[in-house]
């Protein structure tokens, strides 16, 4: 697995004696309020709020062809929804098994398979970016083109908003294998997110909760726990290793050896550098940015469908029935990331993030859920046709 999750890793650890306490916290302050770390925060949510608006945005579109449908045939209007992946059951439960699997693989064989992780990688990142890119070439190229698809053989039909930005993207990650430069990886990592949020679907709340809750746990062990049977912290051997640049082989094949490109590190993290103090990182995994925006999606979806299958109610509303479930996430979400960069400061080493997003982020959906009276509709099937959410069926707290 590409995406392992990581927080916060300070290259520097720096000791206090107890006669410069007062140096220390304030030294500890400063670092929190990091440009390193206030860039990771920014980002994060910028890219769980577009990505969650993307998917609400497929969705509608898939809403509407589907109406469409019943007038023409499928196949006229289909091919241009995206089609979105549902984690069921049984795949909540096996994630966090094959994470552990991925994450032991690239820890023991890391030297010998960092090729393929390489070409996989390449391949990922440019499907990812490319779909990031497209809604800006369809901008771009509407003047000039009426979206018709473009044979290619068995390889499909595409748009030619599709094409420039797959050719845009191969560019960008071509420029990355080249340079092997930290914003660059960042760039790609950015398209890689937005993707998975908006691609991936939480069926229910209860799905929700077992994949969390299972990345939890396979979170805490790794970080906490894997060096007491490895002698090393394998998460973060493994998120901090750097691969050897396929460029380089390919001199050495051809007997260029004196080209030496630059060793490259998986976007599997967002990474930004201190202004302040210089040769300090602050990395997120990308975990910890797709898993909480999952559920973030899902609230969206789901309060989506809510206003569109409920009557209008014009009593006044109290505070608790103008909080929406997506502000809620994100100011859960926001408080975790807070609370998980403090925790990796004062202990000085990497923490699991999903320790503290997961418990942010889903007890105040579960309780304010509870309290509007959505629980068990947002837990069992909160999308089925036939299972329309009505004001009526809600608890209004006009206090």
């Amino acid at each position: 697995m590409l995406f392992d999750i990581l927080l916060t890793v300070s290259n520097v650890v720096e000791t206090k004696p107890v006669n410069e306490q007062h140096g220390y916290w304030k030294h500890s302050i400063f670092t929190i309020i990091d440009s390193s770390h206030i860039s990771t925060f920014i980002i994060a949510l910028i890219l769980i709020i577009y990505g969650s608006l993307r998917a609400l945005d497929q969705d509608k579109l898939k809403d509407s062809v589907s109406s469409y449908n019943k007038f023409l045939f499928e196949s006229s209007t289909n091919e241009q929804v995206s089609h979105s992946h549902v984690i069921e059951t049984m795949h909540a439960i096996a994630l966090p098994l094959g994470a552990s699997l991925s994450l032991m693989i690239m820890f023991f064989f890391f030297d010998s398979l960092q090729t393929v992780f390489i070409i996989c990688t390449a391949i990922l990142s440019t499907m990812g970016f490319a779909y990031l890119l497209k809604p800006c070439c369809q901008m771009i190229l509407r003047p000039c083109s009426d979206n018709t698809k473009i044979s290619f053989g068995i390889f499909g039909r595409y748009t030619l908003s599709e094409i420039l930005a797959f050719i845009l993207s191969i560019s960008l990650v071509f420029v990355w294998i080249i340079t092997g430069h930290w914003l660059f990886m960042d760039v790609i990592a950015i398209g890689l997110c937005i993707s998975f949020i908006a691609l991936v679907r939480l069926p229910n709340l209860k799905v929700s909760a077992l994949l969390l809750f299972g990345l939890v746990i396979y979170d805490v062990f790794w970080v906490y726990f894997s060096h007491y049977i490895f002698t090393t912290n394998v998460m973060v051997r493994v998120a901090t290793k750097e691969a050897e640049n396929p460029l380089t082989t390919i001199a050495k094949r051809l007997n260029f050896n004196d080209y030496h490109a630059p060793r490259l590190s998986l976007p599997g993290k967002i990474v930004f550098p201190s202004m302040q103090q210089q040769g300090r990182f602050s990395l997120l995994g990308l975990g910890d940015i797709i898993m909480p925006g999952l559920v973030l999606c899902f609230v969206l979806r789901f309060e989506s469908r809510k206003r569109a299958n409920s009557l209008h109610n014009n009593d006044p509303l109290s505070f608790i029935n103008r909080l929406t479930y997506f502000q809620c996430c994100l100011i859960g979400y926001c408080a975790g990331l807070l609370a998980a960069t403090i925790s990796s400061e004062v202990f000085k080493c990497a923490q699991p993030a999903l320790l503290f997003l997961v418990p942010f982020t889903l007890i105040p959906l579960l309780l304010i859920a509870h309290l509007k009276g959505d629980l068990s509709s947002m837990w069992s099937d909160p999308f089925d046709e036939n299972n329309e959410i009505s004001s009526s069926s809600c608890k209004l707290l006009n206090v």
